[in-house]
């Protein structure tokens, strides 16, 4: 009969901590992808991304080199939002940014930057990623 009761005591258990973890779930992570080219870039340029959150909160960001005359840089970012209260509650995850800068850096020097709208210049390419809806072009100063 103890064999019973602690079989039981474990299904109770191993049915508690799915239950836990399924309420406890994290908010997924999502990607900005940005791709494009540089049209008379110096050696060396570099293209700088910074995501942008709602009332003007800097967040993640990410640098790449110009090989080529193109560049590509994916950065992630959790959506998290909001921690609840209570932790039965689920979590919010509707966090994005807003708006999406962009710099070219030819040495020390900024030659180009722009601030790119998520909403207006962004779509989604996966569930989790959001792509340019069209290449982006930067204008090298060299």
């Amino acid at each position: 009969m103890v064999f019973g009761a602690s079989s039981a005591l474990a299904g109770v258990l191993f049915v508690g901590l799915i239950g836990c973890s399924i309420a406890y779930a994290e908010c997924p992570v999502d990607t900005v992808i940005l791709k494009g080219r540089v049209e008379h870039a110096a050696g060396g340029a570099k293209v700088r991304v910074l995501l942008v959150y709602p009332k003007a909160v800097t967040g993640e960001s990410g640098e790449a080199s110009v090989e080529d005359g193109t560049f590509r840089i994916p950065i992630e970012f959790l959506t998290l939002s909001k921690r609840p209260l209570l932790r039965n509650l689920p979590e919010k995850c509707d966090r994005k940014p807003r708006t999406v800068n962009v710099t070219l850096m030819e040495g020390d020097q900024e030659s180009e930057s722009l601030s790119l709208d998520l909403v207006r210049d962004f779509k989604l390419a996966d569930p989790s990623a959001y792509a340019l809806r069209s290449e982006l072009v930067l204008e090298g100063k060299h």
